[in-house]
């Protein structure tokens, strides 16, 4: 599966924005998604995970409250809408599919399941 990443961009702190995740290639219905973020100089992070249907969800401590995840499976699209932008969520945000086997469980918020990456969109939240 390829996945391209958009929606990045330059916001005040305390606003918003909307990342999408395009995917293409095969049967998108079938992948567990996940967002992830990278700042210069650190890890890359867990930020949010949406499994193959959209019934589950998981979030990163930092971001619960604030961030969205969601996905429409018709549109092959996985979305993050973030409220509340602070200046430490700015980092090169990337979305990623795991193997597509639809087993759903915590490890979906760490990088190990998933084998399939975006090139990243940068969200940049000035003070």
């Amino acid at each position: 599966v390829q996945l391209q990443a958009s929606g990045g961009g330059v916001v005040q702190a305390g606003g918003s924005l909307r990342l999408s995740c395009a995917a293409s290639g095969r049967t998108f219905s079938r992948y567990n998604m996940g967002w992830f973020r990278q700042a210069p100089g650190k890890e890359r992070e867990f930020v949010g995970a949406t499994s193959w249907s959209g019934d589950t969800t998981y979030y990163a401590d930092s971001v619960k409250g604030r961030f969205t995840i969601s996905r429409d499976n018709a549109k092959n699209t996985v979305y993050l809408q973030m409220n509340s932008l602070k200046p430490e969520d700015t980092a090169v945000y990337y979305c990623a599919a795991d193997s597509g086997d639809r087993i759903v469980g915590i490890w979906l918020t760490t990088r190990a399941p998933y084998g399939y990456w975006g090139q990243g969109t940068q969200v940049t939240v000035s003070s």
